[in-house]
């Protein structure tokens, strides 16, 4: 009987993150295609990195139109190097595009291929391509992750030049954050390359083959943090000079001059932001030296992040329109007609009749001190209506008294943001989801989340014993507070949620029945769960409890979350 073990699924967005075929213009799998292999054999070793090769091992042999777990359907091989091979595949049930990698259950990386694809499956980051499937099953080992249709490689934008300032620095500031969260989480990359970087039609950039590419080419490292870090910082050189940091040529870029060492980007090309410029030499540098000579290197993805975070934010370029063509006024507007024009003869006019003359009569000026005489009187009549009116109207005003907007003589007072010194997993029984990634619903970052684990077959945290009164975010805002206004982003629309506050004289409340106060009814949400309370609320603990969870693209699997949470009073 074959062996088949799955992980746990992560569909972030089920749009399909996936890698296109290179001759297309777009993506391509997590395995690269042979050529980008051969680039990254001419690449130089920094040290820090070790590839394992084992020759002699063949890809199995399928082909397209074979299909696995009756389910994904192999359309298009992209890579076949060292033993496994990358298919672009149709997941059948589903019906969308996926990857996936195939190797044989005896080669000698398929432990560690399949250890890799569910670490990477726990993490649930939507920065990152997300790990669909991990099995074993007769004698083949795949993994299959999304598929994005519409993201293209870095290699490709860098092939039709350099990034300008404001995308560079969005490319380091996402990937470097992405990054750092995927450390904290003990998961390194170690093959962060041009290729594996993705960028979306909305501008965010996504990153692939997070632990699965290194572990298909047994590559390990001994420091993996500076290893990555220097890898962002050589994706940052090649943004603004559209070079590789190296003497060699690779992925598509030409190396630097040889014998002249790895100068600063803005010694590469001219215009080039003199701060990202720097920042690319502090993580690519990291004996010490660094191209201003006064910031400290950059060794992990946390402190390039926060290197990035101190820099002055830089604006996109401003957009530039065409002014319309100047507006063409007909001849009859430009008061030329029956004007001579060139080659034309003048249109005659036919003769005006001069105007009557005026009377003249003792009759006519007697009709005309009448008139005269009608219209003053008519004047004054109306002016004095109009203003015995204003008079009126003037005294009614008066005498309304004014109400105030809140019933009293003062003001209202306009709801400003409560701050938030803390927050916690709500877990009634002792055990915790993803405690770690709490901060994330509370940083100000849209794009992170508290996002819980997968489960299956049941929407209540799949029937569990100790998830049976749900989960959530516990929130601290350091003192009692009156709170007016409600403004919770869910990770995913679907979710059953409510808002319950603890009394004004609790201390530290961890149990359900500790929240005593109602801000919202228990019911089905979508993307935001908002709302203005009608009287203010006196709280320090504020608990978003969630008790069932949609699903994350399947009928039988079940994932939620929530991105951000704020509070005003």
């Amino acid at each position: 009987m074959a062996e088949r073990s799955t992980a746990a699924v992560d569909v972030a967005d089920n749009s399909g993150d996936e890698p296109l075929a290179a001759k297309a213009g777009k993506a391509t799998t997590d395995g690269l295609a042979e050529a980008q292999d051969e680039a990254d054999k001419s690449a130089p070793d920094t040290g820090s990195e070790r590839q394992n090769t084992e020759p002699g091992i063949s890809a199995p042999e399928l082909h397209s139109g074979h299909k696995l777990a009756r389910r994904y359907r192999l359309e298009e091989c992209v890579t076949r190097l060292d033993g496994f091979s990358s298919w672009r595949a149709v997941d059948e049930k589903l019906r969308r595009a996926v990857g996936v990698h195939l190797l044989p259950a005896d080669h000698p990386r398929a432990r560690s291929v399949l250890a890799a694809a569910r670490s990477s499956a726990l993490l649930g980051d939507p920065r990152f391509v997300q790990v669909l499937d991990a099995v074993e099953e007769n004698d083949l080992v795949y993994v299959v992750h999304e598929w994005l249709p519409d993201a293209v490689e870095l290699t490709a934008l860098l092939a039709s030049g350099p990034l300008e300032a404001h995308e560079a620095y969005q490319l380091v500031s996402q990937v470097s954050q992405a990054m750092a969260a995927a450390h904290r989480e003990g998961l390194a990359h170690l093959r962060l390359t041009p290729g594996a970087v993705l960028r979306t039609s909305t501008g965010q950039y996504r990153i692939r083959g997070l632990a699965v590419n290194a572990a298909l080419r047994g590559i390990s490292a001994d420091r993996p943090q500076r290893t990555d870090t220097e890898a962002i910082g050589a994706l940052l050189y090649a943004a603004l000079t559209q070079r590789w940091p190296y003497e060699a040529d690779a992925y598509g870029l030409s190396g630097l001059p040889k014998g002249v060492g790895l100068i600063a980007p803005d010694q590469v090309r001219a215009g080039i932001h003199r701060g990202l410029s720097e920042l690319a030499m502090r993580a690519l540098i990291n004996d010490g030296a660094t191209a201003s000579r006064q910031d400290p290197p950059c060794t992990t993805p946390d402190e390039l992040a926060a290197a990035v975070a101190e820099m002055p934010r830089i604006r996109p370029p401003e957009p530039t329109f065409t002014a319309p063509p100047e507006y063409q006024r007909t001849t009859y507007q430009q008061g030329t007609y029956g004007r001579s024009q060139p080659g034309l003869g003048t249109v005659p006019l036919p003769p005006v009749a001069p105007p009557p003359p005026p009377l003249q009569s003792r009759t006519g000026k007697a009709l005309k001190w009448t008139v005269a005489a009608l219209l003053i009187a008519a004047l004054g009549l109306g002016s004095w209506q109009v203003a015995d009116r204003l008079l009126d109207q003037s005294n009614e005003s008066d005498t309304t008294p004014i109400q105030p907007a809140n019933g009293d003589d003062k003001p209202a007072k306009p709801l400003k943001p409560l701050r938030i010194t803390d927050a916690t997993e709500f877990m009634p029984s002792g055990s915790g989801i993803k405690p770690a990634l709490v901060p994330n619903a509370i940083d100000g970052k849209p794009g992170t989340a508290w996002i819980t684990l997968q489960y299956q077959n049941y929407p209540n945290f799949g029937n569990l014993p100790d998830r049976k009164q749900g989960s959530g975010i516990v929130v601290d805002l350091g003192s009692v507070q009156d709170v007016s206004g409600i403004d919770i982003a869910m990770y995913r629309g679907g979710q059953k949620a409510e808002v319950l506050a603890a009394g004004a004289d609790a201390s530290a409340p961890s149990a359900l029945a500790d929240f005593s106060q109602r801000l919202t009814k228990l019911e089905t949400v979508g993307r935001t769960l908002k709302t203005t309370l009608d009287k203010p609320v006196r709280t320090r603990y504020v608990l978003i409890h969630i008790t069932e969870l949609p699903t994350d693209g399947s009928a039988d699997r079940f994932r939620g979350g929530i991105s951000e949470i704020t509070f005003t009073g």
